[in-house]
């Protein structure tokens, strides 16, 4: 009886399998075409890299050995001097490249005060000094996916591979918060607090140098934009066991706090409205980096032992 049920199954079956087996054909000639190519990315260093797991230490026993072997901590230092010059040359590659449209920037960050025109130059090489300082900023801007990169590789290699593999998504991000950061304080700070900056104070007429308004605005882009990097720093934060989401979360008002201590100092003015305008977005950052926190905390589990990596 149970060889009819058998057969009978079996002639049920199979013409679904041989559909099957037809359909799935150029797949898996595919497969056996690119098997060699498969294998050999297997070997590939990059594979290696991101498949690596870790070594699963205690923080304070890395801190003992590297006491215990100072040539380890000579190792680290080398691979951070790596990476800056790196990055150092990234940086110059991409600043020379900005000398090509730096004159057109420079009168784009002179729109909020009514243009090159309403500026003035006082000292000899003052121009000079505005063109590289713009030149520098822009260099900063398209070099910051690289030095994201060079980040993430220096931190990598303490991380699970799923961790890892997630944590690249993360380097256009840092250039995405980056721009966000700057195109907040170009189009929602800069025209509230110029127009304050110019009438709130002393009714003199305000006569701007290109000096000082370019170092002005230049230096709100830069630290603003810095300042929007946060949820990343919360999430290499998270993925190496420093902070986790649960103390993120529970300590939210103090970290209110301190955001609106940040906030005055960032916000050139006096008035409550630019600092409510720049506390807003840091709030907001503030959340969505114990988002990311959690995801890092997820992504950075070990799957054998459910436990959080933990490394330097």
């Amino acid at each position: 009886m149970q060889r009819i049920r058998s057969a009978l199954w079996w002639l049920i079956a199979a013409p679904f399998k041989l559909v099957w087996w037809i359909l799935s054909l150029p797949f898996r000639f595919l497969a056996w075409l690119f098997h060699p190519v498969r294998e050999n990315f297997k070997q590939n260093s990059i594979y290696i890299f991101l498949t690596e797991v870790p070594e699963d230490r205690p923080a304070l026993d890395a801190i003992s050995d590297a006491f215990q072997q100072p040539e380890a901590i000579l190792e680290q230092l080398d691979a951070v001097r790596k990476h800056l010059l790196r990055m150092l040359a990234v940086v110059i590659i991409t600043t020379a490249f900005s000398f090509y449209f730096t004159n057109d920037l420079a009168a784009f960050l002179a729109v909020p005060v009514g243009g090159l025109e309403r500026l003035q130059a006082v000292a000899v090489t003052e121009t000079v000094g505005v063109f590289m300082r713009v030149a520098l900023i822009s260099g900063l801007v398209f070099a910051s996916p690289y030095i994201a990169f060079e980040i993430w590789l220096f931190v990598a290699p303490g991380l699970m591979p799923r961790a890892r593999q997630f944590s690249l998504v993360f380097i256009p991000l840092a250039a995405l918060f980056f721009v966000s950061g700057m195109a907040f304080t170009y189009y929602a700070m800069l025209p509230v607090a110029l127009p304050f900056i110019e009438t709130g104070f002393i009714q003199v007429t305000v006569n701007w140098t290109v000096d000082s308004y370019i170092k002005f605005v230049t230096g709100l882009l830069f630290w603003i934009g810095l300042a929007f990097e946060f949820p990343l720093v919360i999430y290499g934060l998270s993925a190496i066991g420093i902070v986790k989401p649960k103390m993120l979360l529970e300590q939210w008002r103090l970290a209110l706090v301190g955001i609106a201590l940040l906030s005055a100092m960032i916000t050139p003015t006096t008035d409550a409205l630019t600092m409510g305008i720049t506390m807003l977005p840091l709030a907001l950052l503030y959340f969505l980096g114990i988002l990311f926190s959690a995801i890092a905390q997820v992504t950075n589990r070990q799957p054998e032992t459910g436990t959080i990596q933990r490394a330097l």
